[in-house]
């Protein structure tokens, strides 16, 4: 996509579709768009997945190292499903000591816990590392890369192919600006994974083995949180950095720069744009009264809803946020807790950003011979003080 068709989407047009399936627009800006230094970039905003910014957001080509996001978005899963913990001692098998480029130099049988490997993996961009994650987590490289694929595909990933863990040169081994937010998004899920992204310098083989971040925005970017760097010869310098301030989280994805500076200079440019630009409104919610119930047992069930996610709005005012509550005028008996009688719509101008699902807090019993029945034994038995109004039942 050019860099005019870029500033018009940015003016109206659809943003790419959420990997949740979503698809909404995000507020014009206002600033002059960011000087990049590289063909492909895209600026995304991390709660919403709202694309900000995007320069052949689409264009297949390689990402270097930015493949181990994946890789280590399978082993936190991984993690979280009982497969592996952070204390799993693994041993380098022969294939994975082999690995070129970035390593720390494993030696076949060289045993190290989770835990340094991913630090390893996300700091030093341990190609080495990164193999023997991958075979703990599939039994072999090549399984692994199956699921790397696999997963791609379940996040709507359709520009990417994967071929190896860790992001060596190989033809066919590609993926796009937009694919790199996308997945990084989805790691970024993981929160234990900033312990590992924010570290600028850290150890292991207790002590012998320095590792110093790849990401030098570490060190100078205010309110970066990560995430992963990535050079080769093919790929050029590429970079998926992440960072928080007021409330919001961007992700700036660089791809293809000619060198480091220009990937630093150009991912710190994206993120300056989104946060002089955009900021995370939180739509104020209406109260919710209780709904009329007809032929129950009670004659109306309170309610509850869940929270609303902040939205994303220009700065400087323009679209307004506005939440209204939907709901009918009663709802037929019986009624049981958590059913869905409603929902709150959150709308930024005119378009609907979200939907609240608004559900009954209480059951409501249906009138039958038999409630009825019981109803009057419990009024005769337990009869109420003189003067106290009857329980109501609403037989509308």
């Amino acid at each position: 996509m050019q860099h005019g068709r870029a500033k018009r989407w940015l003016c109206g047009a659809l943003a790419a579709l959420l990997a949740a399936g979503a698809v909404s627009r995000a507020p014009c800006a206002a600033a002059a768009e960011p000087e990049i230094k590289a063909p492909a970039a895209v600026l995304m905003e991390y709660s919403t997945g709202e694309v900000l910014f995007e320069r052949g957001a689409h264009d297949t080509r390689p990402c270097a190292s930015i493949t181990k996001v994946m890789t280590l978005l399978l082993v936190f899963e991984a993690i979280e499903r009982g497969q592996l913990s952070f204390d799993t001692v693994l041993s380098a098998s022969a294939h994975a000591a082999g690995m070129g480029g970035s390593d720390i130099w494993l030696k076949e049988g060289e045993q190290m816990t989770v835990d340094d490997l991913v630090k390893a993996c996300v700091v030093m961009s341990a190609n080495d590392a990164a193999v023997v994650l991958a075979e703990a987590v599939a039994g072999s490289e090549s399984a692994f890369v199956e699921k790397m694929n696999a997963r791609a595909a379940e996040l709507g990933m359709a520009e990417t192919t994967f071929k190896n863990c860790n992001g060596l040169d190989e033809e066919g081994h590609v993926t796009s600006a937009y694919d790199v937010a996308v997945m990084s998004r989805a790691l970024m899920g993981h929160e234990k994974i900033f312990d590992y992204t924010t570290i600028w310098i850290d150890y292991v083989r207790n002590g012998e083995t320095q590792l110093v971040n790849t990401n030098k925005l570490v060190r100078s970017y205010n309110g970066i949180r990560g995430l992963k760097t990535g050079t080769t010869s093919n790929a050029g310098s590429c970079i998926s950095a992440c960072a928080e301030r007021g409330g919001m989280t961007l992700i700036g994805v660089v791809l293809g720069a000619a060198n480091t500076n220009d990937r630093f200079d150009s991912a710190a440019a994206l993120l300056d744009f989104g946060f002089a630009n955009w900021k995370i409104t939180a739509p104020e919610l209406p109260a919710l009264p209780e709904l009329p119930v007809t032929g129950g047992m009670t004659g109306s069930v309170p309610l509850s809803a869940g929270t609303a996610a902040g939205v994303l709005t220009a700065v400087g005012g323009g679209e307004e946020v506005t939440a209204s509550l939907e709901l009918p005028e009663s709802v037929p008996a019986p009624v049981t807790a958590g059913q869905v009688v409603g929902k709150i719509r959150v709308t930024r101008g005119e378009e609907t950003v979200q939907e609240i699902p608004v559900t009954a807090a209480g059951d409501a019993e249906a009138i039958t011979f038999l409630s009825a029945f019981r109803y009057l034994l419990r009024c005769f038995f337990f009869a109420q003080p003189e003067g106290a109004d009857p329980a109501p039942v609403n037989i509308s």
